[in-house]
């Protein structure tokens, strides 16, 4: 007799099997009992029938309690009606363990009491669902770097400065009195590893210690950072619009039914193709204004102004050259216009905010040696990232994929804290 997973269940149609799973409720018809499990695989229907069903295989079914653990043993059968159109009639059950009474009952619970049951929300149909549509988006984006020849490289978690400015670092106690910091990205890494292999990306945690409340922020959130050799600007650009295009298809391709479990229209992902829209910081302020925005020339955009300027467009937008006082030390200024740099962020539609930045890096050394001094970083720290222009400088580009936030958009979520499994917020470390 097979042990099999629901998801291979009709493979197995008139055949005796075992599958086993957790109970998500039950239910009675007359002589008729029902059994919803689920493996993490997927959900079927158990089906006992009094008459058909040993004595003790019914008693058994009475002490079953939401979430409890099980095997059963059974036969497979067609049936339109049960959950993924086949059922199991049901010839024994083995127990593993009857739960305890469950916290989360099919009724409505507050967001501070399901996240404090993070563990066991997991297990919710729409929590899974948009966990596969994650697992899809970092699936479709590997595979698409693979297939453009990048090499992965893993960035370091502990660095000895900050990339994006001191203020929302994480300080940690290193050895011998010294101090470490969480990354915040691992760009200024890989950019070192673009000087080796050409074409590289890391993918993996990042942390920011900004005491932001908005739905778009988490403190620890991952981030996909290719970085390139030899390119500019508008290289990352086509790449990034490439990337999105390449992962929304992959959502489509491997997630279609978690899709229309979270309600999101299909048909508006299909138009999610090249070319994007383009504009200028400028012309983004321009849109601000005509919207009755008063904005002035040299700041960066909030959640809300992002918000009004992708509600223009029907899918993703990319703006460049923003103010190169909005911008991180390491940004190439634009040579026929130093006051912007060459830099880049795309916005998702629907308000989601931007889920790439990037652009092109400062590559030499006299010009970068002074923003970090006017930065006011400390110049021992980045002396190796100086190395990088003084043996072979090149124009070279890269940006950052915001995972959480791509999720975000794809699966129409209030907010990026179900879009991973753990969320760090500024009021939520439990669990």
């Amino acid at each position: 007799m097979a042990t099999i997973t629901i998801d291979t269940v009709g493979k197995y149609e008139d055949q005796n099997v075992t599958i086993s799973g957790w109970l998500t409720h039950k239910r009675s018809s007359g002589r008729i009992h029902f059994l919803v499990l689920r493996d993490g695989t997927g959900t079927m229907q158990a089906t006992l029938i009094q008459g058909e069903t040993d004595e003790q295989t019914l008693k058994v079914y009475t002490e079953l309690t939401q979430e409890s653990s099980l095997t059963v043993t059974g036969t497979i059968r067609k049936d339109k009606r049960a959950p993924g159109g086949y059922e199991i009639l049901v010839s024994g059950i083995e127990v593993l363990q009857i739960a305890e009474d469950y916290p989360i009952a099919p009724k409505e619970h507050g967001v501070g009491f399901l996240m404090d049951h993070r563990h066991l929300w997991l297990r919710s149909p729409r929590q899974q669902a948009i966990l596969r549509i994650r697992h899809a988006v970092v699936n479709a984006a590997r595979k698409f770097f693979d297939d453009q020849g990048f090499t992965l490289l893993d960035a370091p978690i502990f660095t000895p400065s900050s990339c994006e400015g001191t203020t929302t670092l994480f300080e940690t106690e290193y050895f011998g009195d010294r101090k470490a910091f969480l990354s915040q990205s691992g760009q200024l890494y890989m950019e070192a590893g673009a000087m080796a292999f050409g074409k590289v990306y890391c993918y993996g945690p990042t942390f920011r210690a900004e005491k932001s409340k908005t739905r778009r922020h988490l403190t620890e959130f991952w981030m996909i950072e290719p970085e390139i050799a030899f390119a500019d600007l508008e290289t990352v650009m086509k790449l990034a619009e490439a990337l999105m295009v390449a992962i929304v298809e992959g959502v489509i391709k491997t997630r279609q039914h978690e899709l229309e479990l979270l309600g999101r229209d299909i048909k508006m992902f299909e138009k999610i193709q090249p070319p994007f829209y383009i504009i200028s910081y400028d012309e983004a302020l321009q849109i601000l204004k005509d919207a009755g925005e008063s904005f002035p020339w040299g700041e960066d955009f909030g959640g809300g102004h992002e918000t009004i300027i992708s509600n223009h467009f029907d899918k993703p937008v990319l703006i460049h050259r923003y103010p190169a006082q909005t911008k991180a030390f390491y940004m190439k200024n634009d040579p026929h216009r130093p006051e912007v740099a060459l830099c880049v962020d795309m916005l998702a539609p629907e308000g989601y905010g931007e889920i790439i930045g990037g652009g092109q890096r400062e590559d030499d050394p006299a010009i970068l040696k002074e923003k970090i001094r006017k930065a006011d970083l400390s110049a021992e720290s980045f002396d190796w990232y100086l190395d990088l222009r003084r043996y072979g400088s090149v124009p070279h580009a890269g940006f950052g994929l915001g995972i959480e936030r791509a999720v975000a958009w794809l699966c129409g979520l209030e907010h990026v804290r179900e879009s991973i499994p753990f969320p760090r917020l500024m009021d939520r470390l439990y669990p």
